[in-house]
C-alpha cells in the first residue's frame, strides 16, 4: 500500500475542508491509503503522527495563508521537523502543498514557496498541480484551477464565510484532482 500523509493546520475550518478534498482524491486511487493529520491550535502533533509521517511515502503540507505566510501553528510544526531533517527521514518522499486565504490573491504564493522550501530542505520530491489554469473569457469561478496554481493548490474562502460556504466547489474539485495526482505519482515513484 502506498501511504500518503496530509499534515495541515486550519484556523477556521476552511483549510480543513480543502485538506479533506485532497484526501478524498488521494484515497480514491487504488492501492493508496491517505490519512489526515491536523496540527492542533497550539501547533502540536502527537508522537504517533510524527511516526506516521516518517513511515509515509508522501507528505502533503497544508496551511492557511495569514499575513502572506503559513500560520504560526504550521511554522511551529515545520521548525519541529528539524528532528526528522537531521536524520534525513523524509528524503526522497513525495511532497506537495496547499493553501487557502480570504482574498483571491492574498499572497498565497508566498505560502506555497515556503512549503516548497521546507520540502526541498528535507530532500523531498515536489509535485505541482499539473493543471492548466481556467483563464479564458468563458471561464467561471467554479472551473478547475480557476486560481491558476501550478506549484501547489490554491483555494479562496471569503473572510465572512463559514466552512460550509467556502472553499467553493471548483476549488474543492481542483483539490480532489490534485490529491489523485499526488497519489498516482507517489505510486509510480514508491509503488
Amino acid at each position: 500500500m502506498t501511504r500518503i500523509a496530509i499534515v495541515y493546520h486550519s484556523g477556521y475550518g476552511h483549510t480543513a475542508k480543502q485538506a479533506e478534498a485532497v484526501h478524498a482524491g488521494a484515497a480514491a486511487i487504488s492501492g493508496v491509503t491517505a490519512t489526515l493529520y491536523p496540527i492542533d491550535a497550539d501547533g502540536n502533533l502527537p508522537a504517533s503522527t510524527w511516526e506516521a509521517l516518517d513511515a509515509a511515502d508522501a507528505i502533503v503540507f497544508g496551511s492557511p495563508t495569514y499575513m502572506g505566510m503559513v500560520s504560526w501553528q504550521f511554522k511551529k510544526f515545520a521548525d519541529a521537523s528539524s528532528k526528522p531533517w537531521f536524520a534525513q527521514k523524509w528524503k526522497d518522499k513525495v511532497a506537495a502543498g496547499f493553501t487557502n486565504s480570504a482574498s483571491i490573491n492574498g499572497d498565497k504564493l508566498s505560502t506555497l514557496h515556503y512549503l516548497n522550501t521546507l520540502a526541498m530542505q528535507h530532500g523531498m520530491i515536489w509535485v505541482g498541480t499539473g493543471m492548466l489554469p481556467s483563464n479564458t473569457k468563458a471561464a467561471t469561478r467554479n472551473d478547475l484551477n480557476w486560481l491558476a496554481g501550478s506549484s501547489g493548490l490554491l483555494a479562496q474562502s471569503p473572510s465572512d464565510s463559514s466552512p460550509e460556504e467556502g472553499p467553493l466547489p471548483g476549488d474543492l474539485e481542483t483539490a480532489k484532482q490534485f490529491g489523485a495526482r499526488i497519489a498516482n505519482i507517489t505510486k509510480h515513484i514508491h509503488g
